[in-house]
């Protein structure tokens, strides 16, 4: 997987200076004035913009710097109080908790009428998926995908925004911190990698992968024998999209794993959708999940699953 050598810019205020209800969206008289990654482009101007939206750079932005103020800090650098279990082999830290809190906060600063569906948050208020779900307009936060690899060490950990209105994700971010990495989507108006537009690249025999231990080693009929993920989704679609996978596959699925990344793929020309065949359902995800680089992939993974 590509890899930034950019640093990437910081805010120069706090984070709690994310503006409120900015209006970036292009006006019929300048269709080159909004931006995607420090790169403005006109032909951007044919994808969706919602009045009164904050841009996707300024989330992207928001993103680093939260992860600049209280993950990168503890990367390596966790102390044994600091890490807990939701759940017997669930990992979460401070770092989850903090960045969470932060993200959240400024996206209900921008849009106080949004529902916010965060990982820890859902984990003390089961309700809060219901309320997402009957929702017109939400976003999901992952305020640091791959916890487990975050407490071993491991660079392979991301934050990661969804956006959804109406019942369809129209944009997502994915922030890997220690790869200086970004990646972006809007419906109808593509994907960018670090400012680049992105598309899928085509996997020449790489291999398929699952993010279920126990179905490692399975085969696929005619197409192989799966091998485990990047175990983080932050870091495993951006690797489909380049190519290092051939397809993945998840027996689990919550919105703000996968949200996210099917937008980016999707976007990208790639395919999503259940195991069984059929679209995902953004507002009520559920089971498993194959993500692909083009649909006859796709089809081939899900009849080998059926067969």
């Amino acid at each position: 997987m590509p890899h930034s050598t950019r640093t990437p810019v910081r805010s120069q205020g706090s984070i709690t200076d994310f503006p409120q209800r900015q209006r970036h969206s292009p006006s019929t008289a300048d269709p080159a004035a909004h931006s995607c990654c420090g790169r403005t482009a006109s032909a951007r101007s044919t994808g969706p913009h919602y009045r009164g939206d904050v841009d996707t750079d300024t989330v992207l932005k928001l993103l680093q710097d939260v992860a600049a103020e209280v993950i990168t800090p503890r990367f390596r650098q966790l102390a044994e109080h600091q890490i807990s279990e939701k759940n017997p082999g669930d990992l979460v830290t401070i770092a989850d908790h903090e960045s969470e809190e932060l993200i959240t906060a400024a996206l209900l600063a921008a849009y106080p009428e949004a529902v916010v569906l965060g990982e820890e948050a859902m984990a003390t208020d089961p309700e809060l998926l219901g309320r997402f779900g009957e929702a017109d307009h939400g976003f999901t936060v992952d305020p640091v995908d791959g916890t487990k690899n975050f407490v071993l060490g491991s660079p392979n950990h991301a934050v990661m925004v969804s956006e959804v209105r109406a019942g369809e994700v129209t944009r997502g971010w994915i922030w890997q911190p220690q790869h200086e990495a970004a990646y972006v989507a809007e419906r109808g108006a593509g994907a960018w990698h670090n400012g680049e537009r992105l598309t899928v690249s085509e996997p020449n025999g790489a291999p398929y992968r699952t993010a279920r231990r126990q179905w490692v080693g399975r085969d696929l009929p005619g197409l192989g024998r799966l091998e485990l993920t990047w175990a983080c989704c932050g870091i495993d679609y951006p690797h489909l999209v380049a190519g290092d996978a051939s397809a993945l596959v998840y027996s689990r699925s919550m919105p703000w794993d996968h949200l996210p990344g099917s937008v980016i793929l999707t976007e990208a020309g790639g395919v999503i959708g259940t195991i069984g065949g059929e679209p995902i359902a953004p507002l009520a995800l559920q089971g498993g999940l194959v993500a692909a680089p083009d649909q006859q992939t796709y089809d081939a993974v899900v009849s080998a699953f059926a067969a």
